[in-house]
């Protein structure tokens, strides 16, 4: 082999390796099973569309809401990642808080943080534990305003197609704001999701949430059906499913609802 052959053979090698590596952490079956684990390596933009109705006292009343869940992992040690997950939601309220005909604005974000071991256990399973705060970025009286602080942890375990875990967390106010009264809340996340060959992930979970105060359950039932694809360089996954409510607050949403998300995805290595 001549050296202008051995040269360019170095260089076509060092041009096919980024995209080799990037092949094998980024294909779409191990990217949509990395979705399935809320502290997984891996930077995710979704853009999740929630309706549901039911609301208030004739029933009447809708609500259409967007979040914007951004998941950024960050590296803190050799075997710890830290994981910050955001929600905040952009809302549209018809007929859903009393005295209030139509609302368009933010709601209040809740922020979370999970220290991650990098390496499950050796049983298997996949965990972070970490605090979790509220932040009053609420507008035109959508949500309740003030402060928040808690804790939030996650647990799972995958094996094969199959990701079977709960996540949660607790908050209380901290801002002591009468007008909006007290929050001393819990949310339960179980889920159950299986990922086929082809990278369509069949999720189903609820996302309960119990308000120690009113003593008052709600528990929405959610299954969705997702595909991570790739549209030029960007990879993605698009959902959609429908919500059941499976129990409310009184003047609550009641009914079917559905959901709708797409995830902008970039893997970290």
């Amino acid at each position: 082999m001549s050296q202008v052959t051995r040269f360019a053979t170095t260089l076509v090698g060092l041009a096919l390796a980024p995209v080799a590596h990037a092949q094998g952490v980024g294909g779409a079956e191990e990217l949509a099973k990395q979705l399935s684990n809320p502290v997984a390596n891996l930077i995710s933009v979704p853009f999740q569309y929630n309706y549901n109705s039911g609301f208030g006292p004739d029933g009447d009343g809708s609500q259409n809401y967007i979040n914007f869940q951004p998941v950024i992992p960050f590296s803190i040690s050799e075997d710890w990642n830290l994981i910050s997950r955001t929600i905040l939601p952009l809302v549209w309220n018809d007929g859903v808080v009393p005295g209030e005909d139509h609302q368009f604005g933010l709601g209040t974000t809740t922020q979370s943080f999970f220290f991650s071991p990098k390496q499950p256990t050796a049983a298997g399973l996949i965990w972070g534990v970490g605090p979790a705060f509220l932040l009053p970025t609420a507008t035109d009286h959508i949500a309740t305003n003030q402060w928040g602080a808690g804790f939030t942890g996650v647990a799972l375990t995958q094996k094969g197609p199959w990701t079977l875990g709960a996540l949660g967390n607790h908050l209380w106010s901290v801002t002591g704001d009468s007008a909006d009264g007290d929050i001393n809340q819990t949310f339960l996340q179980p889920f159950l999701s299986y990922t086929t060959p082809k990278a369509t992930t069949f999720t189903l979970n609820t996302e309960s949430t119990y308000d120690w105060e009113a003593t008052d359950w709600s528990v929405p039932i959610n299954f969705v059906v997702a595909q991570v694809v790739k549209i030029g360089n960007q990879r993605m996954q698009f959902g959609v499913g429908a919500r059941y409510w499976a129990n409310s607050t009184e003047f609550g949403p009641d009914g079917w609802g559905a959901r709708a998300v797409v995830t902008f995805l970039f893997p970290t290595g």
